[in-house]
């Protein structure tokens, strides 16, 4: 199995690739296991998937996702890929949060797309609520959304669960992948405060509209497939290490 992987050296990607066997990783710079290759032209996708029997698809943007798909779309079909795996967000399509819109435009190029495919929606990542907290926190409190819960899942969880899709057949959409814990996000927040030692007072903020309602009604969350072993605390202790 000959396997291109799209967002190689994001976050998910840099925990992925060391479960593959020599994955070619796209990049627009070339190096050592990298194949060249621009999503926003196109250019050298041709080249870049000759031969590839999967592509695993983690690139993502908050605009233009759903083009950036498209052109992987279309050079994997020109490819004769026999199998495309794309990552996605639970709650995407509840949630109108512009990127989840772009995401959910990105799945529909996939599921037309005429290759075949498997598409794994997962919970937020650990390391982006650290990051939300981390940035609030300059402010001197933490603003956290008044009834809302997520549901974290740790990276590796969500990188082993692609490496066993792509090993296997396609699957159309598989079932959402979330972390162990639905938790408030004030909850989540003192927890970060604490093992990191930015003690900062909780404000909950009940703010209007769909998208806050939608996370307020748990549209973001998968409790019927907590399968992700990784907790946050976990995810904060070993960078507290590092």
């Amino acid at each position: 199995m000959t396997v291109l992987m799209t967002g190689g050296t994001g976050t998910l990607g840099r925990a992925l690739v060391p479960m593959l066997d020599e994955p070619r990783v796209l990049s627009r710079r070339d190096g050592p296991g990298r194949a060249v290759g621009d999503l926003d032209t196109g250019a050298g996708l041709d080249a870049a998937l000759a031969g590839a029997s999967t592509v695993l698809h983690l690139a993502s943007r908050p605009k233009g996702d759903a083009a950036s798909t498209a052109r992987v779309v279309a050079a994997a079909r020109r490819a004769g890929v026999g199998h495309l795996v794309h990552i996605s967000i639970v709650g995407a399509d509840r949630i109108p949060l512009g990127y989840y819109r772009e995401k959910v435009r990105s799945e529909e190029v996939v599921a037309d797309s005429g290759v075949p495919w498997t598409i794994l929606r997962a919970t937020q990542f650990h390391d982006l609520l650290a990051t939300l907290f981390a940035t609030t926190a300059r402010a001197g409190v933490l603003p956290v959304l008044a009834g809302a819960s997520f549901q974290p899942v740790a990276v590796e969880d969500v990188a082993a669960r692609l490496a066993a899709l792509a090993a296997g057949p396609p699957q159309g959409r598989v079932p959402d992948l979330g972390g162990p814990e639905v938790r408030t996000m004030a909850d989540l927040a003192r927890t970060w405060a604490q093992v990191t030692g930015r003690r900062r007072p909780v404000v909950p903020l009940r703010l209007p509209g769909a998208i806050a309602r939608g996370f307020r009604a748990g549209a973001n969350l998968a409790p019927e497939h907590a399968e992700g072993v990784g907790t946050f605390e976990q995810f904060l202790a070993a960078g507290v290490a590092r």
